[in-house]
This record gives structure tokens, sequence and C-alpha cells, in this order.
């Protein structure tokens, strides 16, 4: 059925196996981040058949659905107070910048007879989530280590997803510092020094990751082999790992700009358009209710996207070698922006293909 996701899970077996590979050379572990593909089982057990060591995801919902799965489970985003219970039973380590929420969670671990393990995050400078100051860490700390049910297993950071702060020796040092002044409190090493996300990869390559960083949170580099840091991609990775196809509905010859007075579109935006005479354009059935406004790139390289409505996504097909006509299919490699919308869409059939 269309539009679909084809979903190879041979190439993102690879990808894992790749990641864990490199990643091993630096005594790093990784935490395998599902939330851009959901958790789809299919693809968690086709991970868990690597050395990965994690399983970590945003949403609770997607928790839940791994929870036969032996890894230990891992929770991104900061736990929401309504949900402590939840997090507990489904979580076995979580991100906390909260001590309102640590206490909470440890109310929800004594509960259910649970040791609750909790990474710190720290921000070094992204301004995402995270303590950001030293005297607040140095007071988080020591009110945890009092509290029965948690513990502190590590320190970690995120770089890149809001201010688009590269990872390097420098910032990844001060978290490093930072674990050293945990350990101090604490009494005790902590497991892991969580050193960010696919973006932090690169180091790796260029032989410049800190000795200490122990751990990475890897999604969109295993899901479409891509680093986040310049956009470029990995070595050896497959990028056409989810490909989505959708079916054309209309062939039509039409001019290139609209005839009559622009104003705003569906989105509230006022659309521009380049003279370059009448084109033969072909509308297949998806639209930003399933991609967002994230990029998707036709594996047909002549094709131009020219624009898209909530459900129709209209091209360029003037220069096409390929003559296509009402009913054929026309495939896209995907950006992770539109591989989390897609795969978030009711409206997408996904479609495993087992090789």
């Amino acid at each position: 059925m269309n539009p679909r996701i084809d979903i190879y899970l041979d190439k993102i077996k690879h990808n894992a196996e790749l990641l864990v590979k490199k990643a091993k050379i630096c005594n790093i572990s990784l935490a395998a981040v599902t939330k851009s593909f959901c958790a789809m089982p299919e693809i968690i057990e086709v991970l868990v058949d690597t050395n990965i060591k994690y399983l970590a995801d945003s949403r609770i919902e997607n928790l839940k659905k791994m929870k036969h799965f032996d890894l230990e489970k891992m929770l991104l985003r900061l736990p929401m107070l309504s949900q402590a219970s939840e997090v507990v039973k489904f979580a076995d380590i979580s991100l906390n910048s909260e001590i309102t929420t640590v206490k909470e969670l440890n109310r929800a671990a004594m509960k259910q007879n649970k040791i609750h393990k909790i990474i710190i995050m720290y921000d070094i400078g992204d301004l995402r989530e995270g303590i950001f100051n030293i005297d607040e860490l140095i007071s988080f700390v020591s009110e945890t280590k009092e509290l029965s049910n948690i513990k502190i297993v590590g320190v970690g950071t995120n770089l890149s997803c809001f201010g688009g702060v590269i990872p390097d020796e420098k910032n990844l040092g001060e978290l490093i510092e930072t674990a050293k002044k945990v350990e101090f409190i604490l009494g005790y090493s902590l497991e892991m020094v969580s050193g960010g996300n696919s973006s932090s990869l690169y180091l790796i390559d260029n032989f410049k990751m800190p000795n200490e960083i122990n751990n990475l949170r890897i999604g969109e580099a295993i899901a479409l082999g891509g680093e986040t840091t310049c956009g470029l991609q990995i070595e050896g990775a497959y990028k056409d790992t989810f490909i989505l196809t959708a079916e054309i509905i209309e062939v039509k010859e039409k001019p290139s700009v609209p005839i009559g007075k622009i104003g705003l579109d569906a989105f509230g935006n006022v659309p521009s358009f380049t003279e370059k005479g009448n084109l033969v354009r072909a509308i297949v059935a998806v639209g930003k209710q399933d991609f967002g406004a994230y990029d998707i790139m036709p594996t047909d390289k002549e094709i131009e996207i020219l624009g898209s409505s909530s459900d129709h996504l209209i091209l360029d097909i003037t220069n096409c070698k390929k003559c296509y006509e009402i009913g054929d299919e026309i495939s896209f490699t995907l950006g992770y922006g539109a591989l989390l919308a897609l795969m978030t869409s009711e409206y997408i059939q996904k479609n495993i293909i087992r090789r």
C-alpha cells in the first residue's frame, strides 16, 4: 500500500555494527536511540543482535514497546513528574537535571522496590537541558546521594541538538572535569561519562575523543548513516535504510508560476516561484502532514521537488528520462526530521524488508 516506507533491516544492522566497532576503539559503549523509528520491534530485534549496550528513547510509550528486550533501557528526555512511576517501571536509567524530579523518582522507586539509576545532565553550552553551574551541581549531587533508591551512575551532556554547538576536546574536557567533581562528592567512580550523540562521532575518526568519554547516545548515525556535525555520510554506512515511496496521482503540463495575485499558502507563508516556462508536473499522494517541512530527496536525480501542501507533493519531471504515468511510484531518501515525522504518521505504511 502507498504511501509507504520500505525499511531495510540488514542495512540498519550493518550501520549499528559499524558504529559499535568504531566506538570500541575508544572503549565507548553505545546507546541506540530508537525514537526516529518509534521503537519498532522488528528494528530493535536486529539492534540487540549487535553489541549495542543500551536502548534509549525520549518517550515512555516507546520504552514500553521494548520492555521484553534484555538490554538496559534509558529515558533520554528529562522525566515528567506526572510520569515518575512509569519512568521507574520502564526505564532502568533516566537523564536528570532537577532535584525535585529525582526525589519523585526516588519515591516511585521505593514503592516498586527498585534502585533507579540516573545520569546527571550538565549543560556545557548548547543551552538545552542540564545543570548550568557548579554550585547547583554540588547541591544536586549532595542531595541525591542521600536518596535510598536512586543511584547516580553517570554524567552526560547534550550538544548540537538545540544550539548547534559542536563537541570538541575543550567542551568535553569540561564535562570530564565535572564528572571528577561528582565522583569526589559521591566517593565512587561513575560508570558512564556520556559525551553526546552522533555529532560526537567525528572525534573518534580524528583521534580526538578524550579517553574519559565512555558512552555516546547514537540515533541518526545508526538509522541513516550520517554524522550530524557537518551533515556528512559516515564512510561505509548506508543512507538508504528507510525509503519513502509515494504514488503518482496526476501528471500535467502547467506553467511554472501561478496565475493571479499571490497571497498566503495553506501554512501562512507567501510562496515564491521562478519562471521556467511550462513544466511537466507530477503530484504524488504524500504531503506535509506526513513529513512536515523536512528534507526528502528523490532517488531519481532528474526529479525536482517544487513544493508541497498538506496531502500533495508537486514534482517537476520535465527532464526525466523515464516517462512517468499515473499509478507509478516515486521513491525518496530521507533526512532525519522527515524520517521521524514519517515513522510517526499513521498514514504511512511501514514495510519491513528482510534480506
